[in-house]
């Protein structure tokens, strides 16, 4: 069934879990997000990333999206990843998502509040969740989304700080925050460094679900210390789209002759199997 972010992330606020958000740029992802989903009873959020529009525009994935998550059995968010524009985020409603992203977090605060304000407006009116970004989650430049230069990765200046984070949720109304408190996009070159009393109180503060983005390449334990400090959404896509790889170059060495539609089939199995073990973690049902 198809459920806005406020609804799904209630319950996951409600029972101290976390929700999967898997990027679906192919058929075989999406299938792959549901299906685990549904395996394991366990709501989830199915995203759609701006940055990958050059493999999969809005226009073609967007209603597949929308439809697989009307008929599934357990609540699934349709959510616009990273959307950066205001057409975007218009474009994005329209196909019918349930929630969006609206990312100014590169802008002047103030010019992030006024995006971010003119984006819960428009979404609130149509009954759609909206999240933002404060702070910046770098890249690792390894399948990473938003790419920092140099040794930023690790600098402090970029996390969210909790008082500031206070003041743009009261004001802007937003959802859930995304905030930046050690993770990075893609996958991981060194240990993480999570900050978790930052996360702690920037939870604290903003009394709304916490947004973990960069979520791949976590231990099972910094999953939980960050569900059990307010994370409620995990963006999860690096290692799960990696896996899909190397099942088919596991099976291109195999098998021959090799057809296509094989290969889809290989990766759906190997990325819904990737899902499954990361939702069993966010459940959190050894808390």
């Amino acid at each position: 069934m198809l459920v806005t972010l406020k609804e799904n992330l209630i319950n996951a606020e409600k029972g101290n879990f976390a929700i999967g958000q898997f990027n679906a740029p192919t058929l075989e992802s999406a299938r792959a997000a549901i299906e685990a989903a549904e395996e394991l009873n366990a709501p989830v959020i199915l995203a759609h990333a701006e940055v990958h529009e050059e493999i999969v525009p809005i226009d073609i994935i967007g209603p597949v999206m929308v439809a697989m998550a009307k008929k599934a059995s357990v609540p699934v968010t349709v959510h616009l990843d990273h959307g950066t524009s205001f057409e975007m985020i218009q474009k994005a409603i329209d196909i019918g998502f349930s929630s969006v992203m609206i990312d100014a977090s590169h802008m002047d605060y103030e010019e992030n509040i006024e995006m971010v304000q003119k984006v819960v407006k428009y979404a609130h009116e149509r009954n759609v969740s909206v999240e933002a970004e404060l702070g910046m989650m770098t890249s690792s430049g390894l399948g990473g989304e938003e790419t920092i230069t140099g040794n930023q990765e690790a600098s402090e200046d970029l996390y969210t700080d909790p008082i500031i984070a206070k003041d743009f949720v009261k004001r802007t109304d937003i959802d859930a925050l995304a905030a930046s408190f050690g993770t990075v996009h893609g996958i991981y070159r060194s240990e993480p460094n999570l900050d978790f009393d930052r996360l702690e109180a920037i939870h604290e503060n903003i009394e709304r679900p916490v947004v973990m983005h960069g979520g791949s390449g976590l231990s099972n334990d910094d999953y939980i210390r960050t569900i059990n400090a307010g994370v409620r959404k995990i963006n999860y896509y690096s290692y799960a789209a990696q896996a899909g790889a190397l099942a088919v170059k596991e099976y291109i060495k195999n098998n021959d002759p090799i057809f296509y539609h094989d290969l889809t089939v290989e990766a759906k199995n190997a990325i819904k199997e990737n899902y499954k073990r990361a939702i069993c973690v966010f459940l959190n049902k050894n808390k």
